[in-house]
């Protein structure tokens, strides 16, 4: 058997990584949805969450380090989309993989899948994190 098998790129595995854990949160897959079919205001995606601004602006900078999503400056608003036709593509296939999967139950076209999968809760925030006290040594 003569399969041929490209070497193993390892930093284009890392990108790839990065672009797979900035989308597994699920506050971040939601955002990337709605900014996969238009562009909205970082206040809007905050209202849509019921997160603060500060905590929204978080996520949004994971999903613009992994390359999924751009900005623009209005004013002193910044408006945010998705990277490219890509981005969505992306989530399709994350949809259509999680439908295959035993117990996937979620059918129909690619865009369908994606819209229920959305669709099964609104957009929401984390529970914030803490802050913890430094420790220091006795």
């Amino acid at each position: 058997m003569d399969a041929q098998v490209g070497a193993w790129d390892s930093a284009g595995a890392e990108r790839a990584i990065a672009v797979l854990k900035a989308v597994a949160d699920p506050t971040r897959y939601r955002l990337l949805w709605a900014l996969s079919r238009q562009e909205f205001p970082v206040g809007s995606l905050a209202e849509m969450a019921g997160a603060h601004v500060a905590a929204i602006s978080q996520h949004l900078a994971k999903l613009r380090a992994a390359g999924l999503v751009v900005s623009r400056r209005e004013g002193t608003r910044i408006y945010y989309r998705a990277a490219g036709p890509h981005v969505r593509g992306l989530l399709e296939e994350a949809a259509l993989v999680a439908s295959a999967q035993p117990g996937g139950g979620v059918t129909g076209a690619p865009d369908e899948v994606v819209e229920a999968a959305a669709a099964e809760q609104p957009i929401r925030a984390v529970r914030p994190v803490r802050a913890r006290r430094p420790v220091t040594e006795q």
